[in-house]
């Protein structure tokens, strides 16, 4: 019986595994996006804040992502593809926001809520529900359909509980490195004092790096999750071009293909995503032009 147990356990660790990889565009954004709601807070509040947000996370994946998930994979399959297809647009929108701000396009942000904890903590876990969605649904659609209820159960809370460390751990990391750098700028040696200044010197770097690859990887995650999924449900022409591109050079070995499909996914989720906010800065603008306008008393 523990071989038959264990046996069960190697299968859900390595479909968990398997299907981890395909989520780590979106872990990655994850990680990125998370930091910015701890910034600006006093150095005591910052790992308690990341720790709340982590536990919502973990509220997010299983009371809401995986029963609903399950659910739907059981009773309406076919729903699956369109709300990747959403979500993967949401990604693409995204992406395409930061882009634009790269070349000094600003978007309206509510800065009133920018110190008060809790609305930060809602707000974060509302960010990660989203994303957490985009991983959960990206690991079920990788699992074997004919694992079982039970199998695809553990993996899935496998992948939930792993994925949380790895962003949370990383978040948790990026924003106390810095207060690293300065405990070692008080060392008695002058080559840790050193260390400690290039650490708190590079941390604005590293950040905007975070930036750029998280914003890079929503493009491309949700750029191939689109593609995909429009494939498997009413349009084929995004795949299909791929598809060709890809057999192309495929003679230039595996490496080169994924960064050709890379490429071309992100290229996709940001075209996507800019007729996206252009639609969306339209329909905004419009909104705002037929609300009334009060008289000054």
């Amino acid at each position: 019986m523990s071989v038959g147990l264990l046996a069960v356990v190697d299968d859900i660790l390595t479909a968990a595994l398997k299907a981890s990889a395909k989520t780590a565009g979106v872990v990655i954004d994850d990680a990125a996006v998370t930091p910015q709601y701890v910034q600006g807070l006093t150095p005591a509040r910052e790992l308690p804040v990341v720790w709340r947000i982590a536990l919502g996370s973990l509220f997010n994946k299983f009371i809401i992502i995986i029963p609903v998930a399950l659910l739907l994979s059981a009773f309406a399959p076919w729903v699956l593809p369109f709300l990747l297809i959403i979500g993967g647009s949401y990604l693409c929108f995204e992406g395409a926001e930061k882009v634009t701000e790269w070349f000094g396009v600003h978007h309206a942000a509510d800065e009133t809520e920018a110190r008060d904890e809790k609305k930060l903590v809602s707000g974060a876990i509302r960010t990660d529900l989203i994303l957490s969605t985009e991983i959960m649904l990206i690991a079920l659609a990788s699992l074997d359909p004919d694992f079982g209820i039970w199998m695809t159960l553990g993996a899935l809370a496998v992948i939930g509980l792993a994925m949380t460390a790895v962003v949370y751990g990383a978040v948790a990391l990026l924003v106390k490195i810095d207060d690293i750098g300065l405990r070692l700028m008080k060392s008695a040696s002058k080559q840790v004092r050193r260390t400690g200044a290039r650490i708190v010197k590079s941390m604005p770097a590293v950040f905007r790096g975070i930036s750029i690859l998280g914003t890079v990887a929503m493009l491309w995650v949700g750029g191939h999750l689109v593609i995909v999924n429009l494939d498997e449900t009413f349009w084929h022409v995004p795949y299909d071009l791929l598809h060709v591109v890809t057999h192309a050079v495929e003679a230039a070995g595996p490496v080169i293909v994924w960064l050709v499909d890379t490429a071309l996914s992100a290229i996709f989720g940001l075209v996507l995503g800019l007729l996206i906010a252009g639609v969306v800065l339209f329909v905004s603008r419009f909104s705002k032009k037929g609300q009334p306008v009060t008289a000054a008393h």
